[in-house]
Order: C-alpha cells, then structure tokens, then sequence
C-alpha cells in the first residue's frame, strides 16, 4: 500500500517529547512525541497513551521508545482525578469518568492531526492497567475513528460490549495479582463473541510492562498498518 501523503508547508518540527495542553485539559498537560527523523509529509499512524491509576503521562512517555522511536506520532494523556503522592515522591493521576475521556480523546485526535502529520484511520490507542479497561471502552465508542487497542495488564470494561471489528492486542502478565490471566483469556473471548479480531499473548511477569509486550504490539500495529503478517 503506497503511502499517503499530506501537503504540509510548516517547517520541520523537532523529534522528540514536548509538552502541550487541549482544550479539554487547559490545566493538565499532555506528552507528545515526534518520531526519529520526523518526515512532515509522510502519514504517520498516531498512538494515545492511557497510564494505569496512580501514574502519569510521564510513565507512559518511558514505554513509548520500548514500542517504536521511529514508528509512530504519540500523545500520552494524563486522568484528571489527583491521587495524592506515589512513593517515589511524584504526583499520582487516575482517570474519572468514560465522558471526560471521551472529551480528552476527541481533543487530542483533533490537536494531532491539525499540527502533525498522521493518518487519520491509523489511530491507535494503547492503555495500562486501569488505563488498558478506558482504552478498550474508548475503542468501542470511538470505533469508527479507531484502528485497534493494545490492553496491557488490564481487564475489560463491564457492561455490552458491541466492537463491530474493532481489533484488539491483549498483552497480559502470568503473575499479574490484580487481574489474573485467566480474566485475560474471558475477556478475549467476550471481545471475540461480540464481533472483535482479538489476539492475546501471555507474557512471564506480574502486573508490570514486560519489553516483549510492547515489541510484540509495535509488530501488530505494523500489521494492521500494512496488511501484511508479521512474517511477511
């Protein structure tokens, strides 16, 4: 599949994290990331981040270059509900409710594809724990926007649940003490019974990121890109 073009005059951003706020989130900033050698009239597909509770933008921009440097236009959003202090002495967000996401990703889809340069039906969300459940239900409310979700660590969203296609990476730790893996496996099949294309990969850890899950997802999304499998 050749690949699209977008006519674009504005001089060459800077690769990289920068910060910037939406209008949905005036006093809470987000993280967006250029990839390497950033290419303003190439497509990119775009990825939006959603942390688990009690972290921030912060940890999902550090999982960003585990997945691709080069791949991929990122926005890495931060939940509105302040949860005090972590240990490490760094402030601690969770998310509110599926409405307020809902603002949040609308604004952040429509701010990175005014400034950047992204394919509008290559859009990705990848979520974490708490964050994997509101990626999920954003994948199904905005599916005609979405390409796929990757749930990391998460478990699925209660109530119907209608994907009509939506395609799903389910990346999931064997010692995970908050969501089990056989939780992971129920919620493959509920997404699969209700219309999804779900792929679910068993990782050796607990309910932290495993390298190999964000390598495997960088190798589906690449394929939901190109249309090619990953042997290909």
């Amino acid at each position: 599949m050749p690949a699209t073009k977008i006519n674009r005059t504005a001089e060459h951003p800077t690769e990289g994290f920068r910060s910037a706020f939406l209008p949905t989130t005036p006093l809470r900033p987000v993280r967006v990331y250029l990839p390497t050698d950033y290419q303003p009239l190439y497509a990119y597909p775009l990825v939006v981040f959603f942390h688990a509770d009690g972290e921030s933008e912060d940890h999902t921009a550090r999982l960003l270059p585990l997945l691709s440097r080069r791949n991929y236009v990122a926005v890495c959003l931060r939940g509105p509900v302040q949860l005090g202090l972590r240990p490490d002495g760094l402030p601690a967000f969770g998310w509110a409710t599926a409405a307020s996401a809902k603002r949040d990703l609308d604004a952040a889809l429509r701010h990175a594809t005014a400034e950047y340069s992204v394919h509008p039906d290559r859009v990705f969300l990848v979520g974490v724990s708490e964050g994997a459940a509101l990626a999920l239900q954003l994948g199904v409310a905005f599916r005609q926007r979405v390409a796929g979700v990757v749930a990391l660590n998460g478990s699925l969203p209660k109530g119907h649940i209608a994907t009509n296609n939506l395609r799903v990476f389910l990346g999931h730790g064997t010692a995970n003490p908050k969501v089990p893996f056989a939780e992971a496996r129920r919620a493959a099949a509920r997404l699969t019974a209700a219309g999804a294309a779900v792929r679910v990969s068993r990782y050796a850890t607990s309910h932290r990121v495993h390298p190999d899950m964000l390598r495997d997802a960088n190798r589906w999304i690449m394929t939901q890109v190109t249309g090619k499998s990953e042997g290909e």
